[in-house]
């Protein structure tokens, strides 16, 4: 019986040793969807060019997340997640540490599509690691929503504290490398779940869905992959201006909604996370949340009164961007638990499409006005509240 409990502890230690492991690559991470827009005017003086060419170079990220998903996702099921996970950490690094030093633009654009190609990386074996070793709860993939929020809140201070100091600005690249580097040690010697074991259990459980069924569901979670990420896009670029010159309000205040945002984004990861703790209900949570994200964006347009306005911006972080996205993708992954990096990849694939779609889409609209922009979230929110309805009515037959 002490053998017993004693192998049970081991397995419990190590489990929390590897998720606090990803939980540190994903609070770089949160540095990294950043660094490049907080260091634009630094690094286009290191250019000798303009902030419109650092803008095409942060695109690089995301030309190499449309090349990496697809492959990413289908190698992870057949190799194993800790090789991913790693292959993502490595090209981080490199991404970071060879970026403040770039003499040009081909070299600076051929970094940022390395690290899009490492965001794949990760992704595809973090993702399916957490949910892997949670015997498929989505629990754990929410609280990395958490710390990609720390680190987007503490790269800024950061870079002000260079700035400050007069100091050199590439040290902000070092510092998330380093954080890397210390934990691709640490990381190197945990041991990982061996991907076809997990699967065989998941397996026997397997959702039981009629081709068409899941056809139909796949479709509508590929869809979900794009709008999730895209509500998030058109709100953080838009919602400031929309603020400001839309509803009135002073430029502080404008600023503010969006702080709002990020604090309700923290507190929605803690909701979810105790919700999902004491009940596996991912499919109906996601619609509750989808559904408050579009009354949250009509309190933001229809509302006159600057309190409620606020109400509405934190309503909107906890609804659209808590953990929503991820707790979709776990429902995802109920629906193939052969194939859950390939599920992961796909998803994110979609969510990737986002990041190069959205601003093309409501830069155009923004030549008819902010508020044609801003309304623009307001339509995929519905498009993505009937998918995300349309998906639970099919996962929901399945269990009667």
């Amino acid at each position: 019986m002490e053998m017993i409990n004693e192998d049970h502890n081991i397995r419990i230690t190590g489990k929390r040793r590897l998720s606090l492991a990803l939980f540190i690559n994903y609070f770089v991470h949160g540095m990294v969807l950043i660094i490049l827009m907080q260091n634009m005017l630094s690094l286009a003086h290191s250019w000798l060019t303009s902030i419109a060419v650092v803008s095409y170079v942060i695109s690089g990220i995301g030309i190499g997340r449309l090349i990496a998903y697809p492959i990413t996702g289908i190698l992870s099921d057949r190799l194993n997640r800790k090789t991913f996970v790693l292959i993502g950490m490595i090209l981080y690094i490199i991404f970071l540490s060879t970026m403040p030093f770039a003499s040009n633009i081909v070299f600076a654009y051929t970094s940022a599509i390395i690290a899009g190609i490492g965001n794949s990386a990760l992704d595809s074996g973090t993702y399916t690691t957490l949910v892997e070793i949670n015997n498929g709860s989505g629990r754990s993939t929410v609280f990395l929503k958490a710390f990609i929020s720390a680190g987007d809140f503490l790269l800024p201070l950061v870079i002000v504290f260079l700035s400050t100091h007069h100091m050199w600005f590439g040290l902000s690249f070092m510092l998330p490398a380093l954080i890397l580097v210390l934990n691709l040690i640490n990381i190197s010697s945990i041991k990982f779940p061996k991907v076809r074991e997990i699967q065989q259990e998941e397996t026997d459980s397997e959702v039981q869905i009629s081709p068409i069924k899941k056809a139909i569901a796949t479709m509508g979670l590929l869809v979900y992959g794009y709008t999730s990420m895209a509500l998030m896009l058109v709100f953080t670029q838009w919602i400031t201006l929309f603020g400001s010159k839309v509803l009135g309000l002073g430029l502080i205040t404008s600023h503010f909604l969006l702080s709002l945002y990020s604090i309700g984004s923290i507190t929605g990861v803690f909701m979810i996370s105790l919700i999902l703790k004491t009940k596996r209900c991912e499919e109906i949570l996601v619609v509750i949340l989808n559904l408050a994200t579009v009354i949250s964006l009509l309190i933001i347009m229809l509302a006159h009164n600057q309190l409620i306005v606020e109400l509405g911006s934190f309503l909107f972080g906890l609804s659209a961007a808590g953990g929503v996205m991820q707790t979709g993708l776990t429902i995802f992954m109920k629906l193939f638990p052969k194939h859950h990096g390939t599920v992961t990849g796909a998803f994110y694939f979609f969510g990737s499409i986002a990041s190069l779609t959205v601003p093309i889409i409501t830069g155009f609209l923004s030549t008819k006005g902010i508020d044609v922009a801003f309304s623009f979230s307001l339509i995929i929110s519905l498009v993505s509240s009937s998918f995300v309805i349309l998906v639970m009515m099919i996962m929901k037959s399945t269990k009667e």
